[in-house]
This record gives C-alpha cells, sequence and structure tokens, in this order.
C-alpha cells in the first residue's frame, strides 16, 4: 500500500503499525518462525521502516489484548489535525535542444 499512498496522498501523514504484538512472546509463533529463519520484528527495526518511510511514529498494538490501540488512535487523531509540513516536490524540467 506504501507506493500508492504516496503517490496519490504524498502529503498524508503516515503511522507505520506493527500489529499482532501479542504473538511476539508466542512460543508456537516464535518456533514457526525460527523453523523458517525469521523472526518477529523488534520495535527498534520497526522505528527504523518508520524512518526510511518517512512515517510520522512507529507504534505497536495487539487487537487480541487491546493493549497499544487507544495510543494508535489518539495519535492518528494528532496525526490528522496537526500533519507535519508539506514536503517540497522536486520539479521536474523539461530542456529542449
Amino acid at each position: 500500500w506504501y507506493p500508492e499512498i504516496v503517490h496519490h496522498c504524498p502529503d498524508t501523514p503516515i503511522i507505520l503499525i506493527g500489529t499482532k504484538l501479542d504473538l511476539r512472546d508466542d512460543k508456537e509463533m516464535l518456533e514457526s518462525l525460527k523453523s523458517k529463519h525469521l523472526s518477529p520484528i523488534t520495535p527498534p527495526q520497526g522505528m527504523a521502516l518508520a524512518k526510511d518511510i518517512k512515517a510520522v511514529k512507529y507504534m505497536e498494538c495487539s487487537a487480541m489484548t487491546m493493549k497499544g490501540l487507544k495510543p494508535i488512535f489518539d495519535e492518528s487523531i494528532r496525526a490528522a489535525l496537526n500533519p507535519p509540513p508539506a514536503r517540497l516536490r522536486k520539479k521536474k524540467n523539461c530542456i529542449l535542444i
């Protein structure tokens, strides 16, 4: 979804959300990931990705346990009402010879 959002709504603030936080401590899930040589995303990895995509924030939640849901909605409202300054777009120049 990221390319479409950036293309069609370039000045829309983005909050990167790590979901299913409850599975980070689930032994079965960790074993399943380990068998595939994978591991859950860590908060520092999420923050690094948020910085790379110029998201206003990285947050985590679990719909199952409800952990982190309210702060995400609160931050979403803040981002919508007080968006960061619009990015300056590079103007493409055409040169005819």
